[in-house]
């Protein structure tokens, strides 16, 4: 059995109340596997394989009495013993008293077993499998599916294990069966909610195990097709065609043949199913609209128009209706109102996002699709790549349904194109700053400042009608100097229903003054300041001075604890000062302990802090301590991960703690959830005197460099700070930028680049007084070097790294330095002292408590002992590894271990689990490593294939690794040519 992912022994699970005996005991069955039962949760025993064999014959016959003649045919066949009878009611007996008698009865010369339906296994899978069935037919696919998951993980390896007799045989044929056809079923609907890249690693292991079940290859080729990947669909049809015949001396079932042509033609209906009129790869239905205010008031002629449009989308046209005007008019309040009053026209689901348009850094269409596309339920693995295909995909998954798609706070037309449904039925409602003249077909709406009476309204709702009514001239006054804007009526509004002891005309006294202007916006937005300085006036002196610093950040939004030490505060007091600025609406709550700016109001904190209002010393002081607080934290959770790392007392000081963290695992929380803010600091801190703490925060938190999810940020800052160092003329900040950027190109197999940053490590490290990005960059020069087959270059730079740090007592180092010598000895033929290196390098890990950094070790040791051929030990040192690169979310690392292992289970002949295992890796490599590691992957993934009869497949993917390697000029291309050539002219 598959370690990996195999099960464990376990009570089955039950569904209803449980089945007790008279005296109330919980008797519990299993068949699905071995023939086991329970009392209480407690296991019982069965007796001999015979006496096993009597209890599933009884269990298997649902309560019904089998007579003493059966059960004999059962056991024992045709060749009873002699005295056999007796036998019988020996087993009876035995296992009456391990029951109790009231549940193994003699009946009619027979025996029986009284116990409910939800006492069985078997039976419970039978009610799961009916209840799937019913979800299946009622349109909810998520449900089928998490019925039969529940129906399959019943069985615990092969039923009634080890059970003689020819009626255990049968059963054991008949219950195998049943348990594909369930799986086929599962898979089936896999297909059909968009997890087709996940369904081909277990496809194609099955299609290993069960060559001849075409029903199977069916589903491979769809899954196959809809991961992009058609040559290996053709592949598969043609291994299918060519098996059959030699085997069976037939075709493909005409089911087969026909969706080989459809995937011939490319038939865009392939992409959903087959029995349905509309593509439906995710049942998800998405509300995402925020909630609407309950106070919305006026706009009456704007909710009927746009309400009017958006219920034409349920005929032959898509509409699209654009919402223009100043920021602060109330765009996205009367967009979201208009959006749930024509939520009825929608039934399939609302999607929602804000654009951040205003923003100096506008929302990227690719991210917001692959949101949009999780939010109907399309799996990651799934999601393409490029915004093409993402948005090819978001327009098919929509086609057929009513969708309604709110688009808040655009930049511009070109922003919005991609994220239009395209189809009839849905709608799009978007909102701008800016007037979309150059998006076709769009019902434009300019939404202006409200009317007096609007306003008034407005005001009234929110402060009480018994404080205007008697001063309802001061309202009108009020309203005036909010220039009508809502956001801006909403704040005075707030602010005096806030304090009781005022009256309308002591807040229209307030706001008698002229208002500045906001000199970054243009001259159609002057009345936005007019509105932020409304707010911003009535602050308290210690809420202003939080309101100016905290718009200084550049990040998405900003944790409470990062707040406190831009404020140079205790967390409490922070808090209190980031409600209050929630409770004025010029800061959102995000998230609990979380805070944003509205993109212009942001602007505007800014331009209150750098008119005069704060120092530019507190300005930089503000900053620099916030920098100092990622930094801090970041380096204690790198010591976390890392104990014994000499990096962290390499560090430049900082003026703050930071946080600390005792977990692993909380500290890993933090740095994941920090990661937009932290990379934002670093890019923002390229000035001389903060450069060298803003790229020692970058190699603190390199993690984020091998996590997949920011690996691309990570790397675009490492660029940013590289050239802001050689801008300063700051060879010390020059070489750490480099380690940074050399690591993450490594990170994603551009291997030429880091190469030569490395090497300028080298050279700028001459004067010897920063040594550490010296060693760094000699272990990141070897490990090229091993993927380059430099074999003596690699041997030089990792011996003159170990060296190095052990001269700087840097004990990690020195181990992954070990490790990755290990790699080198192994691809010059010394496997004794590639695996001893290995060892040694573990063996330091383990010292340190270096769990992350020992499962890189252990990774190590896995390939040296597959090379030596110990397969089982080198599996372990793999699973070992593997389960520390899932719990630390290094979906690098973890899918390069399932790459060894898929190379593991070729060397040991167990090609069905090693094309399984390389799926997986390709599934999890997606979008990270280069293309290289996928390069490799493909190979593997090529040989395991023509181990398991699929060799048309095989060559789609050693093609698919040629070209690869053709394309990055690689060595390994040479080797798979001549593999090509080798192939008989037959399969090829």
């Amino acid at each position: 059995m598959d370690r990996d992912i195999g099960p464990h022994m376990r009570v089955p699970e039950q569904r209803a109340p449980q089945q007790r005996s008279a005296d109330g005991v919980d008797l519990r069955f299993s068949v699905l596997g071995p023939v086991r039962a329970w009392r209480d949760g407690e296991a019982l025993s069965s007796g001999s394989p015979q006496q096993r064999a009597l209890l599933a014959a009884l269990l298997l016959r649902g309560g019904r009495t089998a007579t003493a003649s059966e059960l004999i045919d059962a056991i024992w066949g045709d060749e009873p013993p002699s005295q056999a009878l007796a036998t019988i009611r020996t087993y009876a007996s035995r296992l009456r008293k391990v029951l109790d008698p009231q549940t193994l009865v003699s009946d009619a010369g027979g025996y029986a077993i009284r116990a409910g339906r939800d006492a069985l296994d078997v039976t419970v899978a039978q009610e799961l499998a009916a209840d799937a069935d019913k979800a299946r037919a009622s349109g909810d696919r998520c449900q089928a599916r998490t019925l039969l998951n529940k129906a399959l993980g019943l069985w615990d390896g092969e039923a009634l294990a080890s059970v003689p007799g020819p009626y255990a045989e049968n059963q054991r044929t008949r219950l195998e069966e049943w348990r594909l056809q369930l799986t086929e079923t599962r898979l089936d609907l896999d297909l059909e909610v968009g997890c087709h890249a996940e369904a081909v690693s277990e496809l194609t292991a099955l299609t290993a195990a069960h060559p001849l079940r075409e029903r199977l290859r069916e589903l491979l080729m769809v899954a196959l097709y809809r991961s992009g990947r058609q040559a290996e669909a053709l592949a598969v049809y043609a291994d299918t065609r060519r098996l059959l015949a030699d085997e069976l001396g037939v075709d493909p079932r005409p089911e087969l043949a026909q969706l080989q042509q459809r995937i011939l033609r490319a038939d865009e209906e392939l992409a959903r199913p087959a029995d349905e009129p509309a593509p439906a790869p995710a049942p998800m239905r998405p509300a995402q609209l925020p909630a609407t205010v309950p106070d919305f008031t006026g706009r009456a002629s704007f909710v009927r128009e746009l309400g009017d449009r958006l219920a034409t989308a349920e005929g032959s046209v898509m509409a699209v209706s654009a919402l223009a005007g100043i920021g602060g008019v109330g765009k996205t309040t009367l967009a979201v109102h208009v959006a749930h009053r024509a939520r009825r026209h929608f039934p399939d689901g609302q999607l929602y996002v804000d654009l951040q348009g205003a923003g100096a850094r506008a929302a990227e269409p690719e991210t917001v699709l692959g949101a949009f596309l999780r939010a109907l339920g399309t799996a990651d693995s799934a999601i393409p790549d490029s915004l093409d295909e993402r948005a090819a995909l978001y327009r098919s998954t929509l086609d057929g349904r009513r969708i309604l798609v709110l688009l808040d706070n655009a930049h511009d037309a070109a922003q919005i194109r991609p994220l239009l449904p395209g189809t009839a039925g849905c709608a799009a409602l978007v909102t701008s700053r800016v007037r979309m003249v150059d998006l076709a077909g769009a019902h434009l709406v300019d939404l202006d400042v409200m009317s007096p009476e609007e306003a008034l309204q407005l005001f009234t709702r929110i402060v009480g009608e018994e404080r205007i009514n008697s001063e309802r001239e001061a309202a009108l006054d009020v309203v005036a100097a909010c220039g009508f804007l809502p956001l801006a009526i909403r704040i005075a509004a707030s602010r005096l229903a806030a304090r009781r002891t005022w009256t309308v005309s002591v807040l229209a006294a307030k706001l008698a003054d002229e208002r500045r202007r906001l000199d970054e916006l243009q001259a159609g937005d002057l009345a936005v300041k007019a509105t932020f300085e409304l707010g911003y006036g009535q602050l308290e002196p210690a809420q202003a001075r939080a309101f100016r610093l905290l718009g200084l950040a550049d990040g998405p939004d900003i944790s409470l604890a990062a707040a406190a030490a831009l404020l140079n505060l205790d967390v409490h007091d922070a808090e209190d000062l980031l409600e209050a600025l929630v409770d004025t609406s010029l800061v959102e709550s995000a998230a609990p302990g979380r805070y944003r700016y509205h993109d212009l109001v942001r602007l505007y904190a800014r331009s209150c802090a750098e008119r005069g209002e704060e120092p530019l010393e507190e300005r930089e002081s503000a900053l620099s301590r916030l920098l100092d607080f990622y930094l801090a934290t970041a380096a204690g959770v790198y010591a976390l991960e890392r104990p014994g790392d000499r990096l962290v007392d390499h560090l430049e000081p900082t003026g703050h703690a930071g946080l600390s963290f005792t977990d692993r695992h909380d500290a890993q929380d933090w740095l994941y959830s920090e990661a937009g803010p932290l990379l934002a600091c670093v890019r923002q801190s390229s000035g001389p005197e903060v450069l060298r703490r803003a790229i020692d925060l970058l190699w603190a938190a390199l993690d984020l460099a091998e996590s997949g999810a920011n690996s691309k940020q990570y790397e675009a800052a490492a660029s940013f700070m590289l050239s802001a160092a050689r801008t300063c003329d700051d060879r010390h900040a020059e070489r750490r930028a480099l380690v940074t950027l050399s690591n993450a190109h490594l990170g994603a197999g551009r291997f030429a680049q880091a190469d030569q940053e490395a090497l300028q490590v080298v050279e700028l490290s001459h004067d010897g007084r920063d040594p550490l990005p010296n060693c760094w960059a000699l272990n990141h020069l070897g490990v090229i070097a091993i993927y380059q087959s430099r074999h003596e270059d690699g041997e030089k730079y990792l011996t003159q790294a170990i060296e190095d740090f052990r001269t700087g007592e840097n004990l990690p180092g020195e181990a992954s330095a070990l490790c990755n010598l290990s790699r080198v000895h192994l691809a010059m033929g010394r496997t004794a002292s590639a695996v001893a290196l290995a060892r040694e390098g573990i063996e330091i890990y383990e010292g340190l408590g270096h769990t992350l950094r020992g499962a890189n070790a252990r990774y190590a040791l896995g390939i040296a002992l597959t090379r030596c051929g110990e397969l089982s030990e080198a599996t372990d040192s793999f699973l070992e590894a593997l389960k520390v690169f899932r719990d630390s979310r290094q979906r690098l690392w973890e899918g390069m271990t399932l790459f060894r292992l898929a190379e593991a289970d070729l060397v040991g002949d167990n090609a069905a689990q090693a094309a399984s295992k390389a799926e997986m890796a390709l599934t999890v490599l997606r979008g990270i490593g280069g293309e290289w590691r996928r390069g490799n992957v493909l190979t593997v993934l090529g040989h395991a294939l023509d181990g398991i009869g699929q060799s048309g497949r095989a060559l789609v993917c050693w093609r698919e690794a040629l070209a690869i390697y053709d394309d990055l000029g690689s060595d390994e291309a040479a080797g798979i040519r001549d593999l090509l050539v080798q192939v008989s002219p037959e399969r090829a």
